[in-house]
C-alpha cells in the first residue's frame, strides 16, 4: 500500500479530518429531519455502530428548525446537507451544525455563496464541496460531452477556487459518481491538484450486496493508493450497514480496527458442519463487541485449526464432535451439540482478557 497522501487537517466538530488523522467513517440519516425524535434515535444507533460523523438532509425550513435539537442531542458531529438554498445553509449554521455540505454551483449567485462562506468562517465550520456526476455545470458538461473523470475534477477544482477566493480554506472535497472507474480516476486527478482533505465514496452504489461490492472496490483502490481522509459507503440499506461496511473496508487494509474480524471458510465437500449457519450465529454474537480479535469458523476439525492458525480463537467440527482452538492450538474438544455453547464461554473469556470490564458481553446465547 502506498504512503498516505498528506493533506491539510481540518476539524469537523471534535473529529480531525486529514493530516495524519485516521480515516473517519460517515453515514447519513434516512429519517425525515423534521422529525427530530426519529432522527436522534437513528443517530444513536449510528453512534453505537462507531460512526464518526453524521450528515442530515435539510430540504426545508422545518428541517432547519429541528437541527438545534438534533445537534444538541448528538454525541458525534452533525453535517447539514444543503441544496439550492443559501438561507437553509445560514439557518443550519445558526443551529450549531459542525459542517456544511454544499454544491456552490446550485446555491445561486456568488453573493449568496459569500454569505454562506462568511457565516461558516465566523463559526469555524468547514465546508464540504460536493460534486456529483448528475449536477455538473452546463459549460463543463458541454466541454466534455459527458460526466467523465476530467469533468468532475474540473468542476471540483473550480468550486474550490471559488471558496478560496473568498478567503476561506477549511474545505474538504467529494467527487462522486455511480461509476467506479470514473470515481477512482476523478479522485486521482484532484488529489494531484490540491492538499484539501478528500471525502471519498461511490454514490448511488446500490443495495447492501451490490453497493458493498462497488464501494469496496472503489474505496479500496483509492485507500490503497493513499487517497482519502474520510469516507461514506452509500447503500440502499439501513445506514448502520454503511458504517459496518466502512469499517470492514478500513480493517481489510489495516487502516483502522474496530471490533472483531470474522474468518470463515467457504463450504466444500469436506465440511462436517453447517458452516453458513454456524458463522452467522457467531457473527451475531460479535456485532456489539469492540474487542480487536480475530475469530475463525471452520468447516472441519482436520484442516480448521491449521488453516486459521493466526486467529485468536476459532471453532471447527465434525458430525460427532467439535474443537475450539486458539492460535492454531486445540484447547477444548466436546460433543457437537455442546461445542457452540463452549465456544461462547471461551470467547467471553478472551473478550474480557482483551478489552477489559467495559466490553459488551458476547456470551449470551441465542
Amino acid at each position: 500500500m502506498k504512503k498516505r497522501r498528506h493533506t491539510k487537517k481540518i476539524m469537523v466538530g471534535s473529529v480531525p479530518v486529514g493530516g495524519s488523522a485516521p480515516v473517519s467513517v460517515q453515514s447519513m440519516t434516512s429519517t425525515d429531519t423534521r422529525d427530530a425524535g426519529a432522527t436522534i434515535r437513528q443517530i444513536r444507533r449510528l453512534e453505537r455502530a462507531g460512526c464518526d460523523i453524521v450528515r442530515v438532509a435539510v430540504p426545508d425550513e422545518q428541517a432547519a428548525s429541528a437541527l438545534r435539537t438534533i445537534v444538541d442531542a448528538a454525541r458525534i458531529p452533525v453535517v447539514a446537507d444543503i441544496h439550492f438554498s443559501h438561507r437553509l445553509a445560514l439557518q443550519s449554521l445558526e443551529a450549531g451544525v459542525h459542517g456544511l455540505r454544499i454544491n456552490p454551483g446550485n446555491i445561486g449567485p456568488a453573493a449568496r455563496v459569500r454569505q454562506v462562506v462568511d457565516a461558516a468562517r465566523q463559526r469555524g465550520v468547514p465546508i464540504r464541496i460536493g460534486i456529483n456526476a448528475g449536477s455538473l455545470e452546463k459549460d463543463i458538461l458541454k466541454k466534455y460531452g459527458r460526466p467523465c473523470a476530467q469533468a468532475l475534477a474540473e468542476s471540483a477544482l473550480r468550486n474550490v477556487g471559488l471558496i478560496e477566493d473568498m478567503g476561506y480554506d477549511r474545505i474538504k472535497i467529494s467527487i462522486k459518481s455511480a461509476d467506479v472507474p470514473t470515481t477512482i480516476d476523478a479522485y486521482r486527478l484532484v488529489s494531484k491538484k490540491t492538499r484539501h482533505p478528500l471525502h471519498i465514496g461511490v454514490t448511488e452504489a446500490g443495495t447492501l450486496l451490490s453497493g458493498t461490492i462497488k464501494s469496496a472496490i472503489g474505496l479500496g483502490v483509492l485507500l490503497h493508493e493513499g487517497i482519502g481522509d474520510t469516507m461514506r459507503v452509500s447503500l440502499s440499506a439501513d445506514p448502520v450497514e454503511e458504517v459496518r461496511v466502512g469499517f470492514a473496508i478500513l480493517q481489510c487494509l489495516g487502516l483502522r480496527r474496530r471490533g472483531p474480524e470474522l474468518i470463515s471458510c467457504p463450504t466444500c465437500g469436506r465440511r462436517q458442519i453447517d458452516v453458513v449457519r454456524l458463522a452467522s450465529r457467531v457473527e451475531k454474537h460479535l456485532v456489539r463487541s469492540r474487542a480487536p480479535i480475530s475469530v475463525a469458523v471452520m468447516g472441519c476439525e482436520v484442516n480448521g485449526p491449521g488453516e486459521a492458525r493466526e486467529a485468536d480463537i476459532g471453532i471447527a467440527g465434525s458430525r460427532r464432535r467439535g474443537v475450539i482452538f486458539r492460535k492454531g492450538r486445540i484447547v477444548k474438544t466436546c460433543p457437537q451439540e455442546r461445542v457452540f455453547d463452549e465456544f461462547l464461554r471461551e470467547l467471553a473469556l478472551l473478550v474480557r482478557e482483551t478489552a477489559g470490564p467495559g466490553e459488551p458481553d458476547t456470551g449470551k446465547h441465542s
